[in-house]
């Protein structure tokens, strides 16, 4: 891989045990990181199936298994499924900013207290400041927080990715006392009426996978187009 003439150096990490499906085993390949990333860099990788995570961008390689499917919504052909318009609905009263990526202990806290709630057992449940500046922020992604706020109290925080084409939403957190609302679901909707109002044609939605359940909300945005073999195709459910 090259760009600009200025070939990058592609690294594989080991292989560990896969979270996501039972009895696979899983590993990534990673952009050297200290290779030049700039935005337009950037847009081509994320274009092309990688994935942000901090400063690092990667794309699964698994040794056996390529259940990972980089997938995208085509803003303007979306349409909500019935049960996204309840979830519509049912966040009608939250307000919405667009805000720059920044830390405030107001965020953490919220970020730490969902980790506790949902990913007990995961790396990410660490009140270790530093590493979740470092997840959240790169210096080459553009990024954004989409805040929402139920009377002035921030209840959700999604960090959305921008780039030429596209936009990525990296990761959603909520304050758990509100798991009824399904932020997560709200989240994406509302970024992708902003990418239709902005006539930004695609919202990434990283990597989903057959068979898992954690992944399995993805398939319910429809059309789902899927990057495979190179290029991206309608999935088919």
């Amino acid at each position: 891989m090259s760009s600009a003439h200025n070939p990058i150096r592609l690294f594989e990490t080991v292989v560990d045990d896969c979270p996501y499906l039972e009895g696979q085993k899983s590993a990534s390949i990673l952009v050297d990181p200290d290779h030049q990333i700039d935005k337009n860099l950037f847009s081509a990788l994320s274009r092309s199936g990688f994935r942000r995570s901090g400063e690092m961008l990667y794309s699964p390689k698994c040794p056996n298994c390529n259940a990972c499917v980089s997938v995208r919504i085509p803003s303007a052909a979306f349409k909500l499924s019935r049960s996204q318009k309840r979830v519509w609905r049912k966040n009608i009263d939250l307000r919405a900013s667009i805000e720059d990526v920044r830390f405030e202990k107001e965020h953490f806290d919220m970020y730490f207290a969902y980790q506790k709630h949902r990913h007990p057992e995961s790396s990410m449940c660490d009140d270790d400041t530093e590493k979740y500046i470092s997840f959240i922020e790169s210096s080459y992604s553009r990024s954004k927080f989409l805040c929402f706020r139920l009377d002035g109290k921030l209840i959700g925080i999604s960090v959305l990715d921008q780039f030429d084409g596209g936009v990525s939403a990296v990761y959603t957190f909520f304050d758990p006392s509100y798991s009824d609302r399904s932020i997560g679901t709200y989240a994406i909707l509302y970024t992708l009426k902003l990418a239709k109002t902005q006539n930004v044609p695609f919202v990434y939605l990283g990597y989903w996978i057959e068979g898992s359940q954690k992944m399995d909300y993805k398939r319910k945005f429809k059309p789902l187009q899927g990057y495979i073999d190179r290029q991206w195709r309608e999935l088919e459910f």
